[in-house]
């Protein structure tokens, strides 16, 4: 017999997934549709997959989307895992209020201040310097990336702090540098958080809107900039078709990556076991039952 709550946890849990992925599936459904009208089904069709090969314009947008995402979750990738790295071993040396802050003040201004002041400082910049020489890619790079790094930063942090010190502690007596120590045995650990963080800075910045918005000049219009002066002409299901297409490089690109990661986990904690059977001949295999554990324990002592 099922408890209520356990009922209760699965018809909640039920009623969130299908309140997320609903949309989502009738979108994809939809961008089969064959009628012009979003919302009436004609009959199945790829035709509009057709039409958006042939819009130049959505197709140079998404490319350019494409292309800044790309950017910003590496740079992003990089800065914050210097930044949560600092953050999480460096101890309260002096500034470390104003590091913090600086760090976590993205995560709670709100993004039409942030577009507003990134504007100001662009047009001031150019007029005293000469740079940088108009609104497009460069300006549209550097606020997405001052807005994921902070998000990259959160990641790297909490897991670094969740590491077991040791084993760099060992390879340093052992006379590794601390560069060494910290492309060898470090970064392999905190990857799955460089992963995540990366992922993360790249759907903010290909679906970021206010700062592309403020940060963008003539012909650097963004893919959510276009979708956003369509749609309010009237939905098409064009839309539907490029969005189908994102959600489908999306997924693939998610799943594959988890994959990855999975692997990796299981092939470091086999290398870890191996090491510490290798360290330790006496140590009990991993597997072995506990009767077993305690008749090879039996064993020794008696032989002792």
């Amino acid at each position: 017999m099922i408890k209520p709550n356990r009922m209760l946890s699965a018809s909640v849990l039920t009623i969130g997934f299908l309140f997320l992925y609903i949309p989502i599936i009738s979108l994809v459904v939809y961008s089969f549709n064959e009628s012009k009208l979003v919302t009436v089904w004609s009959g199945f069709s790829l035709k509009w997959y057709g039409v958006l090969m042939h819009d130049d314009e959505l197709l140079t947008a998404a490319w350019l989307s494409l292309k800044i995402a790309l950017m910003t979750a590496s740079a992003s990738v990089v800065l914050g895992t210097w930044a949560g790295f600092v953050l999480a071993r460096m101890g309260r040396f002096r500034g470390f209020t104003f590091f913090t802050a600086m760090i976590n003040a993205p995560l709670v201004i709100p993004e039409v201040i942030q577009g507003i002041s990134l504007l100001l400082l662009f047009v001031t910049m150019q007029q005293m310097f000469g740079w940088p020489a108009g609104r497009g890619l460069l300006t549209i790079w550097i606020g997405h990336v001052m807005l994921c790094v902070s998000f990259v930063a959160i990641i790297v942090q909490s897991r670094v702090k969740e590491l077991d010190r040791s084993l760099e502690e060992a390879a340093l007596d052992l006379g590794a540098t601390p560069l060494k120590v910290f492309l060898a045995i470090t970064l392999p650990l905190i990857v799955q958080a460089l992963v995540s963080g990366w992922l993360l800075s790249f759907t903010v910045s290909i679906d970021d809107v206010i700062l592309s918005a403020f940060l963008s000049g003539p012909g650097w219009t963004t893919l959510p900039l276009v979708v956003f002066s369509r749609v309010r002409m009237g939905l098409n299901p064009e839309m539907n078709a490029i969005a189908t297409m994102f959600i489908t490089v999306v997924t693939i690109g998610v799943v594959a990556a988890n994959r990855v990661m999975l692997a990796r986990e299981r092939r470091l904690t086999r290398d870890v076991q191996m090491a510490e059977r290798n360290a330790d001949p006496a140590r009990p295999h991993v597997g072995r039952s506990a009767s077993a554990q305690r008749g090879g324990e039996a064993g020794r002592r008696s032989t002792i």
